[in-house]
């Protein structure tokens, strides 16, 4: 019996199956301990957009390691690694002017978001705008305040009353955000949080013309928008630093995290556009008693910047885009199987292949690990494609028959 508890498991099936260990990765490909080796389709989970194995990542994490690895950024300290990485993110962000909150991931940065955004209107004089609304088939991490936002049933239920106060919309309808702002009162709500694409609840890419519309809804309403781009940020989205420029959104705030470092160490960001952060940078005196003992880490901010440089050094924003079009192309045969539901594709490096019976999704990934494809089970009976940038059209070919072979297997 192993000590490791597993997020998101059944962990007595896991004591009775075993586990899945992996034990390096190249490129595109992962190993496990026996040696076999698996096309990884889901870049870890959605971060690794450079690819496994770099070794210039760690040789940066040992420079700063050995030279300081950190020190607080509260109050007025700060290393170099922090304060370079604010700034070159600053001037990738969508909306010029922005600050940077650097957190310890995703979860942190989606809450560091919810409180700001609260904290944001109290500074405005109207602190009854404190309801917080998403939108089903949402995720937005695990911590308190993305939980009690969270859109997937399962992963809400059976932890009482959270707070803060939160409501679901309908994913795919900008009328749906409408009418619930009209029931509930513009003057109580302080944000809405949207995935530009839906990720872990199936990988959902938005409707035409959708985050247009709910983007116009929050502005006639005065209410911030917060897009959570965790997953679809640092070039996932394809051709673009974030779908936040690619859709020409302008939030309010935006939460990151993965593809900052490409998972190399845990790190996340979140943009604060200046309409939000001004009354904390106008007169002394007002503070925002939030952050973590990670915010900058000063061995993950190095990472991050390295990780950076290598997306730009080898055009991997393009070669996202480039997997947008192999994908959809490759993958799209996969929906004329008896199996298969739907697949969706079409908005960045990113895929899903529903299953006809959801409940097959589960012994698909264990059948596709027998023809050399590693992935998961997300949402209602999908599984999950986003592979990191490197891979090349002719292993998105050989991912689609793995899939083909995998399903056939069912």
């Amino acid at each position: 019996m192993g000590a490791l508890w597993h997020p998101f498991s059944d962990m007595a099936a896991v004591e009775r199956d075993g586990e899945f260990v992996l034990s390096r990765g190249e490129g595109a490909h992962v190993w496990d301990e026996d040696g076999r080796r698996y096309l990884d389709a889901t870049a870890g989970l959605w971060f690794t957009n450079i690819g496994h194995g770099r070794a210039e990542l760690g040789e940066v994490a040992a420079r700063q390691m050995s030279t300081l690895a950190h020190y607080s950024t509260f109050g007025d300290n700060a290393t170099r690694p922090a304060l370079d990485l604010a700034e070159r993110l600053a001037g990738l962000a969508p909306v010029p002017g922005s600050r940077v909150f650097l957190t310890s991931g995703g979860s942190d940065s989606v809450d560091t978001a919810a409180k700001l955004a609260r904290r944001y209107w109290v500074e405005a004089g109207r602190e009854d705008k404190t309801v917080i609304v998403g939108r089903q088939k949402a995720y937005h991490g695990m911590h308190v305040a993305g939980t009690a936002l969270a859109g997937i049933p399962g992963n809400r239920e059976g932890y009482g009353d959270l707070g803060p106060r939160t409501e679901t919309v309908g994913w795919d309808t900008a009328e749906s955000l409408r009418e619930t702002l009209e029931r509930i009162g513009p003057d109580n709500v302080a944000a809405f949080f949207c995935e530009p694409v839906i990720g872990a609840g199936g990988v959902y890419p938005p409707p035409e013309g959708y985050l247009a519309e709910v983007r116009k809804v929050c502005t006639e309403y005065d209410v911030l928008f917060v897009a959570d781009e965790v997953v679809t940020g640092y070039g996932r989205i394809g051709g673009s630093w974030f779908a936040s420029t690619r859709f020409a959104l302008e939030p309010d705030m935006i939460t990151t995290a993965k593809g900052l470092t490409s998972g190399y160490l845990p790190m996340g960001a979140v943009f604060v556009a200046p309409r939000v952060a001004e009354p904390f940078f106008g007169e002394p005196g007002t503070w925002l008693r939030h952050g973590y003992t990670y915010s900058g880490h000063a061995v993950a901010a190095a990472v991050a910047l390295a990780n950076l440089d290598i997306v730009e050094r080898e055009g991997l924003l393009d070669e996202a885009a480039r997997l947008e079009v192999s994908l959809t192309r490759e993958l799209a045969p996969l929906a004329e199987l008896d199996a298969v539901a739907e697949v969706r594709s079409g908005t960045g490096a990113l895929a899903a292949v529903q299953l006809e019976d959801a409940t097959l999704a589960p012994r698909l990934v264990l059948e596709l690990r027998k023809v050399g494809v590693a992935t998961r089970a997300v949402g209602a009976g999908a599984v999950q494609i986003s592979p990191a940038f490197v891979m090349t059209d002719a292993q998105v070919r050989e991912l689609a028959d793995g899939l083909r072979a995998g399903i056939s297997r069912l």
